[in-house]
């Protein structure tokens, strides 16, 4: 998987090692908190370990895939959740902001996808479950850049999924809403109090509550389910 040392990347792979599953995961640089996560999914009897790669260049992403292919010997499941903001106004978003955001979020999944089709291909069979977001499917003020890089997520996945199904290799995207993460913990109550009233179901969701999701898309539980774009919002309206 993609993004696993905070936030609902980190509860994604600690849900994985408790179902059981091995989990190779990466990050731009290897690092001590790359170290503690695998400590803490191995000490949970699992295979774990971390690899420093930037996966949205097409040659970084073919080599990790390259090295946990030869470590591990297959890989049956890939979680896509890279991701980075870089909000702003559209009037007053630079180049940059854009093709930042749009590069690490969108062509990481496109680059992921595209080195482990061929692994999966082979082997006949394989889930990929790609994070993407309600201001994917809605939009969102000052996210043009978010809600364009997460909506080619969900065409991306959508496309994939329609050449892959007959090598039973399934490609779903899963839409979160508000989670309360690490990056959430510093907005003024009033503020996060605002933004929840507006929730149907009155709170934001937790990083686990994405990771159970996770394990239900790529699982079995699901395996006659593919091209499925899920929201987990708590009812928000314009999801």
């Amino acid at each position: 998987m993609t993004g696993a040392t905070r936030g609902i990347g980190h509860a994604i792979a600690v849900r994985f090692a408790k179902e059981g599953c091995n989990v190779a995961f990466c990050g731009r640089t290897r690092n001590d908190k790359m170290v503690a996560v695998e400590e803490e999914l191995a000490a949970m009897g699992v295979k774990a370990k971390g690899y420093a790669a930037d996966v949205a260049n097409y040659d970084s992403a073919q080599a990790f895939v390259k090295e946990v292919l030869a470590d591990f010997g297959k890989v049956d499941i890939l979680i896509n959740n890279a991701g980075i903001t870089d909000d702003s106004a559209m009037k007053r978003m630079t180049e940059e902001q854009f093709d930042r955001v749009v590069g690490t979020n969108l062509k990481s999944v496109f680059c992921m996808t595209k080195a482990i089709q061929p692994s999966m291909w082979k082997q006949g069979y394989g889930s990929i479950v790609n994070i993407g977001s309600v201001v994917g499917l809605a939009g969102n003020y000052n996210q043009a850049n978010y809600a364009a890089s997460k909506a080619g997520i969900i065409g991306l996945s959508k496309s994939c999924a329609k050449e892959f199904a007959a090598r039973n290799i399934r490609v779903n995207v899963l839409c979160p809403g508000f989670v309360e993460t690490e990056m959430t913990a510093d907005i003024p109550k009033e503020l996060m109090d605002t933004w929840t009233s507006r929730i149907p179901m009155k709170r934001a969701g937790t990083p686990d509550e994405v990771a159970q999701c996770c394990v239900f898309l790529a699982s079995d539980m699901s395996s006659y389910i593919t091209s499925v774009v899920l929201p987990m919002c708590g009812g928000m309206e314009d999801a």
